[in-house]
Parts: C-alpha cells; sequence; structure tokens
C-alpha cells in the first residue's frame, strides 16, 4: 500500500495552516516544553535529520541553536513549499520523499528528529532500523507521537454527559495494532496504532539504548492562555521518546 498524503489534499492543507501550530510556531506546540528535554545538551555543529518535518519549525530551531546542517523530509509539497517560503537558509536542505522510502547514508547524522509523523508510517521497525544506521555512534533519535490510547480509538472519542461536557476517554481494542482511518478535517485519515510497548521495544531491538519516556501535559502558563485544552491533562495526547545509539 502506498503512503498516504493526506497533507497536499488541499481541503486538509487549507484547515491544517489555520492550526495554532502552523500559525505560530512551536510557542504553539502543546508538547514542545516536553520534547525539549528529549534533545542533546547542545546542537552546536550537529548534523541533524528531521523526519516529517513539515512547514520546517524545527529545522529552523535547529540552526537558530547552532545545528550546522539539517535535512527536512517531508512527502508533502505543500509543506515544503511553505518552509521554504518562510526564509531560505543554506544550511536547511528540503527533500520530497516518503519516510518509507528515504534512505539516509550510514553514520550521517548527529541527531534524528521525528514530530507527529511515524504514528502515519506502518512499518515502524524498518524506520526504526534505518535510523539506528543512520546515527553516527552516540548519536540520538527523539521522536513524538500521538499517544496510543489516542490511537486506540482511532479518533477524537470523549464521551459526554447530558450537559456536553467530556466524561471520560474510552480505550478499546488497544492490542490490535496496525491501521485505524479517522475523519481530521476530511475523511479517511489513514493512521496506525501500536502499544507503547512496541514503541519502545522496537527500539530496544534495534540496537538503542533508551534515554527518556514521556506523556507530557501543557505548562501551567500555556493552559491558563487555551482554557480549552485543560481537559488534554485527563488523557495524554502524545507520547514522546528518546533513544541513543551506543557510542
Amino acid at each position: 500500500m502506498s503512503p498516504q498524503n493526506i497533507y497536499d489534499d488541499p481541503a486538509f492543507f487549507a484547515a491544517y495552516s489555520q492550526l495554532p501550530r502552523s500559525t505560530q510556531g512551536l510557542s504553539a506546540v502543546y508538547e514542545w516544553p516536553a520534547f525539549q528535554r528529549l534533545l542533546p545538551p547542545s546542537l552546536t555543529h550537529r548534523r541533524v535529520l528531521d523526519l516529517g518535518c513539515g512547514l520546517g519549525y524545527f529545522a529552523r530551531e535547529a540552526r537558530a541553536r547552532g545545528a550546522g546542517e539539517v535535512v527536512g523530509v517531508d512527502i508533502s509539497e505543500r509543506m515544503l513549499a511553505d518552509a521554504r517560503a518562510r526564509g531560505g537558509d543554506p544550511g536547511i536542505t528540503y527533500v520530497r520523499s516518503s519516510l518509507e522510502s528515504y534512505e539516509p547514508g550510514e553514520e550521517t547524522f548527529d541527531l534524528v528528529v521525528s514530530m507527529l509523523a511515524l504514528h502515519y508510517i506502518a512499518d515502524y521497525s524498518t524506520i526504526a532500523r534505518r535510523i539506528f544506521l543512520c546515527l553516527v555512534p552516540g548519536g540520538r533519535f527523539a521522536f513524538s507521537v500521538e499517544h496510543p490510547i489516542y490511537t486506540a480509538v482511532g479518533t477524537s472519542a470523549w464521551h459526554r454527559g447530558p450537559d456536553g461536557a467530556p466524561a471520560h476517554w474510552p480505550v478499546d481494542r488497544y492490542r490490535d495494532e496496525g491501521e485505524r482511518r479517522t475523519k481530521w478535517f476530511v475523511d479517511g485519515v489513514v493512521k496506525y496504532h501500536r502499544t507503547i510497548e512496541s514503541y519502545v521495544n522496537t527500539l530496544l531491538d534495534a540496537g538503542f539504548g533508551l534515554i527518556r519516556i514521556e506523556e507530557p501535559e501543557a505548562e501551567a502558563d500555556w493552559v491558563a492562555a487555551r482554557p480549552a485544552m485543560a481537559d488534554e491533562r485527563r488523557r495524554p495526547p502524545f507520547l514522546l521518546l528518546a533513544a541513543d545509539r551506543p557510542a
């Protein structure tokens, strides 16, 4: 089955472009404070690969932190065109490719990141092994995905009380890994559910050493400015992992 390129759907992209994380950048990203805890202490002169780079916010942030070279890979030409339009930087190279078909050279990067892209990938184990090989010894892989208690259901599924307020979040079919189809701006968005166990053990099987796991909640001041997000604390929307290739 060919990878889905939903971000090049005009209706989807138009709606996605209006999200706060699209218009305001990393400061509007719920999980960004936690994601920073996954990163090495310094990015100075590091070679960075951003898988599913989207609008290029992390690529530009890495360069601002001193990264010597950043390669951003994304399947969506609309996303990459937007990223390029936000400013040229000879230290950033954008590559249009599905993550499944992109093959970096061995031991070519110090850091690989992926933000909310790997839950669109059916074959996570192949990606993990490929990333292990492309990292230099001591290099790090840091990524975020939709939390498995979210992908298990396949859609936004709050059960609501008589007053319409969220009552609880159901979890079902948790052990049944695989494709989930949902509506997000448009019908038929394909994501892949896998358990926390699979996310972690696949890294270990590929040779990585686990460094950190995060199920972040938003910072208090962030929620204060966005009161509607307070319910996100009741079930973690994202899972974040960092793992190193042994030195």
